[in-house]
């Protein structure tokens, strides 16, 4: 007697994720997933979250499934998800399409993160292409808000737009297993922003902008540092007039001042 076995028919979700989702490394998760238990489709940014389009065997997208929700990225908040069936596609491979803009924007936008321990061991090892740039980031940290232009959070949508890649930054941003795979913000010494240092002209001054400006801070001098967010205003707070001429110039006389300390 001849016995004939079930084959498992593919099943198609549409999942839509809510929540802080873009800017934290959510896309690359969600393709390492999808490579992890042989599911094929897409995910996207949209102005509502990410959208993902899973096809696979009835217990692969369960298990799928799962992960996404219990195994998100840490910087993520993952709020809810939304599960839609649709009709199988038979499509092979999963890849990361690009972002969706029409919708109404209901998507939460990151804080800015702390420089990762990754990142900051490459800034400081001297055989690194990343020694002492700092504007090192990767998917686990670096800028979100204070450089988001419009959603979904995309580099053309960000203020890294003016930046174009190098062919190193572009092979780390493409590559699956990298760290700063679809990292927004990437940049490095060749290719990404610069550090400047101006008199108060705004004329450049062609020396080391970081000995130079610590330099003039020995010296009692008043320095504004361009962050990511707006200016800070420093001086030598053991220098008790130099920090009399920054009150003067803040106007502020008597609230406390913000101190920065070795560690």
């Amino acid at each position: 007697m001849l016995s004939w076995g079930l084959e498992s028919v593919p099943r198609r979700w549409r999942i839509r994720v809510y929540g802080v989702v873009q800017g934290v490394g959510f896309r690359p998760f969600v393709y390492a997933l999808a490579e992890r238990f042989g599911v094929s489709g897409y995910v996207r940014n949209d102005p509502e979250g990410v959208e993902v389009e899973a096809e696979g065997e009835d217990g692969k997208l369960e298990a799928f499934l799962r992960a996404l929700k219990e195994e998100a990225p840490p910087l993520s908040q993952v709020e809810w998800v939304e599960v839609e069936e649709l009709p199988p596609l038979g499509t092979k491979g999963f890849v990361i399409r690009r972002s969706e803009g029409e919708g109404e924007r209901k998507v939460l936008v990151p804080p800015d993160v702390a420089t990762c321990p990754d990142c900051l061991r490459e800034m400081f090892d001297p055989s690194d292409r990343r020694y002492r740039y700092p504007f090192t980031n990767c998917t686990r940290c670096g800028p979100r808000y204070t450089i988001i232009l419009s959603l979904p959070y995309d580099r053309p949508n960000t203020t890294m737009r003016k930046f174009r890649m190098c062919p190193e930054c572009r092979r780390e941003y493409e590559d699956p297993s990298d760290r700063r795979f679809h990292a927004q913000p990437i940049a490095c010494p060749e290719c990404g922003p610069k550090l400047l240092l101006t008199d108060g002209q705004g004329k450049p001054l062609g020396r080391d902008p970081i000995s130079e400006a610590a330099r003039m801070l020995l010296e009692g001098r008043i320095v504004a540092i361009k962050g990511l967010g707006g200016f800070h205003l420093a001086c030598d707070a053991t220098d008790e007039e130099v920090v009399r001429r920054l009150r003067e110039r803040k106007g502020r006389e008597g609230k406390p001042l913000a101190v920065m300390v070795r560690d």
